[in-house]
This record gives C-alpha cells, structure tokens and sequence, in this order.
C-alpha cells in the first residue's frame, strides 16, 4: 500500500484553543442597567406614595369639610326650624292680642253707646261715688283726717247740683259724717316726724363729754401743768394729783341712792346710736298711726336718757323735756265709720239703673201704632 494512501486516511490534526481573558462588560453594563432601572423604580414608587398619601389626605379634609357643611346645614335647618316655630307662636299671639283688642273694642263700643243714655244725673251720681270712695280710702288707708274731709265736702257738693230728690238719705248722712270728722282733732304727723328729725340731730351732735355722765372716768378735762389755771404751784399740783389718785382708789358710794353707770367711750357710741333708732321707730310710728308702737319707743328713749347720761347738761334736759312733750301725743286718733253714705249711694244706683232698664223694657213691648 503507498505510504501516500496511508497519510491521507489519518485523521485531520486539531488544532488547540487559543486562550485569553474573558469579556466582562455586558455584565457589567447589564448590572448598571439593573441598578438604574431599580433606583428608577424605587424613585417612582416613593412618588405613588407621597401622592396616594396627599390623595388620602385631601379625601381626610374633603371628608371633614363634608361633615362640617353637613352640620353647619344641620344646624341651620334646626335654626331655621325653630325660627319659623318662633314666628308661628308669635303670630299666635298676635292673632289674640288682635282679638282680644277686638273684644275690648266692642266693649268700648257698648259702653259708649250705654253713655250716651245717661242723664247729666247719672254722671254727677258716679262722681260723687268715686269721691266717697276716696274719702274712705284717705281715712282708712292713709289715715288722713282732712283729705277725707275734703273728699266728702266735695261728694257733697256733687250731690247737691244734681236734681235727683233720691240723694236726700246720702246728703244726711254725709252731714253726719263730715260732722263726725270735724270733731277729731287733727294730728299733725309731719310736725311731728320733723320734730324727732332735729332730736336725733342733736344726738348725733352731741360729744362725749357733752353726752357722757362727767363723773364717769377717762372723760375729765385734765388741766395743763404748765399753765394751771389756778396758778398753784408745783407742790400743791403734785399734792392734788396724790389726791385724785386716792380718790380713784378709795371710792365711797352711798347706797341709799341709785347708782348710775359709767360709760366706755365705746359704750357711750353704742348708746347714741341706740337713741337714734328709738327715735327712728318713733318716726315710723307717726307715719303708720301706731300709738303703742310710738309709745314705747319714746318712753325707751327717756328711760335711756335717765339712766345713762347727766341730766345736769342742758342739751340732755332740753331733749329729755322734748321727748317726754312728744310722748303725750296721739298719732292713731279713733277714727268714725264713713261708709254708710257710700252704700247708700249705691243703693240708688242701682235703684236708677233697674228703672232705667225697666222703662226701656216696656218701651220695646209697646206696639208700634
């Protein structure tokens, strides 16, 4: 066999890889690639965020402002419901106060239509009414003699311009009671009431030792020792005071006779403020009528004066006289009975009325001719 046949039936050599250092760069960028993208990513995932956190907020405060115009409207819908309740009842009331008004309207209509039925009369008859009523008032209520004297002097004079021969009973009676009154002595409450005015200006300004007994100690008016007024010298000044001052010690009473307290100076306050509220309960008195009231408040206030202060001073003997001078006062005199003439005013009234209505009767029952 040719070695030339031999050779070409071996197989073909191989030949060797070349090796070298592999390519990292498209790892690399697809590395940087996948960073990017995932920042890219993360970037807007964060914004999705904050914006679906803005949406929730902005939902939060629709949501509230929501609640908030639904409560203002709330409110506003039971405002105006209890507006228009309001004016509802109001409207009520104004239909009765028109109706009301209405009915007093009529009345006054009947009254005037009534009025001009009346005689002269019937007017001068219902002033002198009302001028006893006056009267009894004045005397009962306020316990004034000469107001209630005028009062039926004038009811009188009423009386007497009117040509009803019906008043006679109520004109004697009149008489008896204006007579009744004339015979009461008339008490003069406002001379009164100034009069325990200027006591208790008195008290007020009366000193301690104006007021105070002289004898009590602590109120004395020492002597100066510079300039005595006795022109003593010091030893007998000194021999003095040794003898006050024994005095004070030694103390002999007699008790055969009635001792009097000693006022403090706060005691000596206390006692002019308590003349002073006697002497304001007297006023009261004078001006309610009550005589045991008035009474006993000045027969306290001379007790007090008595007891307390020196009756030796003339500003304590003058109110001393003043208040037992006043104490014999009468302020609630025995008053008359002056109704009697009022009721039988009214008696004819009535009786004038009950014919008035009579005579209008029949005269509708007559036919018409």
């Amino acid at each position: 066999m040719p070695v030339t046949d031999t050779s070409k039936q071996l197989p073909a050599p191989v030949t060797a890889p070349q090796t070298g250092r592999p390519r990292l760069w498209p790892l690399w960028i697809a590395a940087i690639l996948a960073l990017l993208l995932a920042i890219a990513l993360g970037a807007w995932s964060y914004l999705q965020w904050q914006k679906h956190q803005t949406a929730l907020q902005a939902i939060q405060t629709l949501q509230q402002d929501a609640d908030q115009l639904e409560n203002l409207y709330g409110s506003r819908g039971s405002e105006q419901a209890r507006r228009l309740q309001a004016l509802e009842t109001r409207l009520a009331e104004q239909r009765e106060l028109i109706a009301t008004q209405q009915r007093q309207i009529d009345h006054n209509a009947r009254e005037l239509l009534e009025a001009g039925n009346r005689t002269r009369t019937d007017w001068l008859l219902a002033e002198a009414e009302y001028l006893l009523r006056i009267a009894n008032q004045r005397l009962l209520i306020e316990k004034d003699i000469r107001g209630a004297l005028s009062a039926l002097q004038s009811a009188d004079e009423v009386l007497r311009e009117s040509d009803d021969i019906g008043v006679y009973p109520v004109r004697q009676q009149l008489a008896r009671e204006v007579q009744s009154l004339r015979s009461i002595q008339s008490v003069d409450r406002t001379g009164l009431y100034l009069r325990l005015e200027a006591a208790i200006a008195a008290i007020n300004d009366l000193t301690d030792q104006a007021l105070i007994n002289d004898r009590a100690p602590g109120f004395g008016m020492l002597a100066d020792e510079n300039n005595p007024a006795d022109g003593s010298n010091r030893f007998t000044r000194a021999w003095n005071r040794f003898l006050d001052t024994l005095k004070e010690v030694v103390v002999i009473r007699r008790m055969d006779e009635p001792v009097k307290p000693l006022l403090s100076p706060d005691q000596s306050a206390w006692a002019r403020l308590n003349l002073q509220l006697m002497l304001e309960e007297a006023e009261m008195a004078v001006l309610r009528g009550n005589q045991p009231l008035y009474e006993r408040a000045l027969n306290k206030a001379i007790t007090t004066i008595n007891d307390w202060y020196d009756s030796t001073n003339p500003t304590i003997s003058g109110l001393n006289e003043t208040l037992t001078e006043l104490a014999k006062g009468d302020v609630d005199p025995e008053l008359p009975d002056i109704s009697q003439s009022l009721g039988l005013l009214k008696e004819r009234l009535a009786g004038r009325l009950a014919a008035d209505d009579g005579n209008s009767e029949a005269g509708k029952g007559e036919p018409e001719s």
